[in-house]
């Protein structure tokens, strides 16, 4: 288990053990299946940002997330599928904090918990992530 922000800043190395390629600014989730769907990461000349798919990582810590030289394709950036302080409502429209922090099986990108400013949240209990708010089940 490992938290969003503690991979947060970790350097992307090539499997083969090659120079960083950058840092990891962030992981994108995909709400539907409750996993963490690609890892963000700036780096190169111009510091740009680049997102990979899950399947491209071969390893997250100690110390850097690993990725496979073969997958290393850049996908499109979607903004709206970041977690971390991302506003929380109901399906009935209340109010339930921020997230904070997200945990996650570094094996399988399954989450575990969602650390809100209100307390911890189930994974099961996300409905959608837009760019206004991530909607959760009421109970």
């Amino acid at each position: 288990m490992m938290l969003f922000t503690e991979v947060c800043g970790l350097p992307v190395i090539p499997q083969e053990g090659a120079a960083p390629l950058g840092t990891v600014t962030s992981l994108d989730v995909d709400v539907v299946s409750g996993a963490v769907s690609h890892v963000r990461w700036r780096g190169g000349r111009f510091r740009r940002e680049t997102a990979l798919p899950w399947d491209a990582v071969h390893t997250v810590g100690p110390g850097a997330v690993r990725v496979r030289s073969a997958a290393l394709e850049a996908v499109p950036l979607h903004h709206d599928h970041e977690l971390l302080g991302r506003r929380i409502l109901t399906e009935t429209g209340t109010e339930r904090g921020t997230v904070l922090d997200v945990a996650f099986d570094t094996l399988s990108a399954r989450l575990l918990a969602l650390f809100t400013t209100r307390g911890e949240l189930p994974p099961d209990r996300l409905l959608g992530l837009g760019d206004y708010a991530l909607i959760v089940r009421a109970a």
